[in-house]
């Protein structure tokens, strides 16, 4: 008789059987990097897992870390130049670099956001605007962006992470703060209206001494003429007058005595030595000439 043992196999077969179902697995999606954890052996692996199914014990595990764009926003207070308070929405993008995921679990883990980024990614924005007078703040955004941008990557160097960008995405201002704003921004308009009304009232000013200038001309000239008019008129009858009494001779008026029709010729004493010219008219009586000497009509 033939005896078969099939003990020793069922021996192994059980224990398989309890195995298979106490196995788990773990997917690695696109976009994601799993690293090996076998606590018992070789501890966390160095070469990562892209993406894929994979089988492991219970007792080891895969860490899956995002390598695709990740973005967190922070709502940061700071002071400006002017030792003013502004709130500042302010959002950076950055991801793990997948070939150095080994590296970054071992020196700053998978929380490797709030323990390192956002401490440096908060100093960096306050330090920025620290340089930047409040009014300022929102026209230059893109600028302090910038330069919060070329901050965090110096301070993120060798930390095996990527910054994509730094945006400022939104500026709040205490209502204390708007209401000194705006308090400031009326009195430069109220200053502004006031240096324009003075420009005005120069230029009015000026235009008014241009005319009394050019009216006082206008009178200066017009009298300088009438003068010149009058001392032509005078020089013309000064000698005019000259002429005329170059002419007069004792001759001339004796042939202007002759001359006249309705003079009459009363001869005198020579000693008097002038001529006289009566004209008594025709209705009255030759006039009397009375001399200390003689008496003639």
């Amino acid at each position: 008789m033939r005896r078969t043992t099939i003990f020793p196999s069922v021996c192994l077969l059980v224990p398989l059987l309890l195995f298979i179902p106490a196995c788990a697995g773990t997917s690695v999606q696109p976009g994601q990097r799993g690293l090996w954890w076998h606590p018992f052996t070789e501890g966390l692996a160095k070469e990562p897992l892209k993406d894929g199914f994979f089988w492991r014990a219970p007792w080891n595990d895969v860490f899956i870390y995002e390598v695709r764009w990740q973005s967190f926003t922070e709502n940061i207070d700071a002071l400006t130049s002017d030792d003013l308070q502004v709130i500042i929405k302010a959002a950076i993008i950055l991801r793990p670099i997948a070939d150095e995921v080994y590296f970054l679990a071992q020196e700053l883990g998978p929380d490797f956001y709030p323990r390192v980024v956002k401490p440096e990614f908060m100093a960096a924005v306050r330090s920025v605007v620290s340089g930047y007078a409040m009014v300022t703040v929102p026209e230059r955004s893109t600028e302090i962006a910038s330069k919060v941008q070329a901050v965090v990557v110096e301070k993120l160097k060798g930390r095996h992470l990527e910054i994509q960008s730094v945006a400022l995405s939104d500026v709040d201002f205490p209502q204390v703060v708007l209401a000194a704003i705006e308090q400031k921004q009326a009195k430069e308009q109220q200053k502004e209206q006031k240096e324009f009304e003075l420009i005005i009232a120069a230029k009015d000013a000026e235009i008014a001494r241009t005319r009394a200038k050019g009216e006082g001309d206008s009178i200066r000239i017009r009298a300088e003429g009438e003068a010149e008019g009058l001392r032509i008129r005078a020089i013309g009858q000064a000698k005019a007058q000259e002429t005329i009494a170059k002419t007069l001779t004792p001759s001339y008026l004796r042939f202007k005595l002759y001359d006249s029709q309705n003079s009459k010729v009363v001869l005198l004493p020579d000693q008097l030595n002038v001529p006289i010219l009566i004209n008594p008219g025709v209705d009255q009586p030759p006039h009397q000439i009375t001399t200390g000497e003689s008496e003639s009509r």
